[in-house]
């Protein structure tokens, strides 16, 4: 059975044989997910009770409305990647890599319930606010566009437009949803725990945050090779399409984090944050090869550390809360 030229293809038989690995990123990166396999009840997020109760009126806000956005739109990720990216590639170490992706969101969905099931947040109000809010309206109206045109109408992948499409509901999950509006929440939920409050929610919330920082290298990795591959795709007026689709993205999150944060809270306002969005937005740019647009600096540089779960010990049972399986026996592990 002969392998496929190139990453993109639609045939069954295609992809059969995972050896030899044709594109090794995929297969590092599906081994460093099978290591950070996590179960969210590992947690123990009832410890965090206490200190919300103690929060202020608009600090409860903030985390009821991020649970909002969080909760059905890691679901809508699985629908992007089921039917948009795992039938038009035909590289089984991708697609192993997709099957793992999938199963994370789930887990990341079953998370996001586990706090609305500890917190005395309403189940009911969290889940209506994400088809009434209309800054969460208008991005979920902005990421199903893409994943319709991959579902309602049957695209050719051997095209130059169906390739297009592909890239596109690439760019809009892994770039815009997962790589800035993702991160722009994760940040603010991580605040919390920056001033010693919440720290097990944000350990949960650091462990997503890991397993996301692969979901977007795979996509940004994705997306350079079909491009690689693909010569009739690199054309300046489909860059700038590509460039213009982050760049409605940051305005589309400035006004969610105004709704977000209407008055700010301790050390944290939509300004803030909206600084933190462009300078993620100049990250993502330059990892798809364009030059930074904003030029501002990151006004959270303590992320850079938040996120290192590895070393990190539950505050009050001194459990240790790294997840990272089998990490001794690994010969290798893909840097997150």
């Amino acid at each position: 059975m002969s392998q496929p030229r190139g990453i993109l293809g639609t045939g069954i038989q295609d992809g059969l044989l995972l050896k030899p690995i044709r594109y090794q990123w995929a297969y590092d990166l599906y081994e460093q997910a099978v290591r950070n396999t996590w179960f969210p009840n590992e947690i123990q997020l009832d410890l965090d009770l206490a200190d919300f109760k103690r929060l202020s009126d608009e600090e409860k806000h903030a985390l009821k409305f991020l649970m909002s956005y969080f909760n059905p739109n890691e679901l809508l990720v699985n629908k992007a990647l089921a039917f948009g990216v795992y039938p038009y590639i035909n590289a089984p170490e991708a697609h192993m890599y997709l099957a793992k992706q999938m199963w994370e969101e789930a887990n990341h969905c079953m998370s996001f319930e586990y706090v609305l099931e500890t917190f005395p947040i309403e189940r009911e109000d969290s889940y209506a606010a994400h088809v009434t809010v209309p800054s969460m309206i208008k991005k979920e109206e902005f990421e199903v566009k893409f994943i319709k045109r991959m579902t309602e109408s049957q695209i050719d992948i051997t095209t130059t437009e169906g390739k297009k499409d592909f890239v596109r509901n690439l760019v809009a999950y892994n770039i815009i949803l997962e790589g800035l509006w993702f991160y722009s929440g994760f940040m603010v939920a991580l605040s919390f725990r920056q001033r010693n409050l919440l720290r097990n929610f944000g350990s949960l919330i650091s462990w997503v945050v890991r397993d996301e920082s692969l979901h977007l290298k795979f996509g940004i990795n994705l997306i350079l090779t079909v491009l690689e591959e693909n010569p009739d795709l690199q054309t300046e007026e489909f860059a700038e399409e590509i460039k213009q689709m982050i760049l409605d993205g940051v305005t589309m999150e400035e006004q969610y984090n105004k709704d977000l944060l209407p008055n700010g809270i301790l050390g944290l306002n939509a300004d803030y944050i909206n600084q933190y969005v462009k300078y993620l937005a100049d990250r993502r740019l330059e990892e798809l090869g364009f030059e930074a647009e904003y030029k501002v600096s990151n006004p959270a540089k303590w992320m850079a550390t938040a996120n290192d779960t590895l070393e990190l010990v539950n505050f009050f049972e001194s459990i240790n809360t790294s997840y990272e399986v089998n990490a001794q026996s690994s010969k290798k592990k893909t840097p997150v």
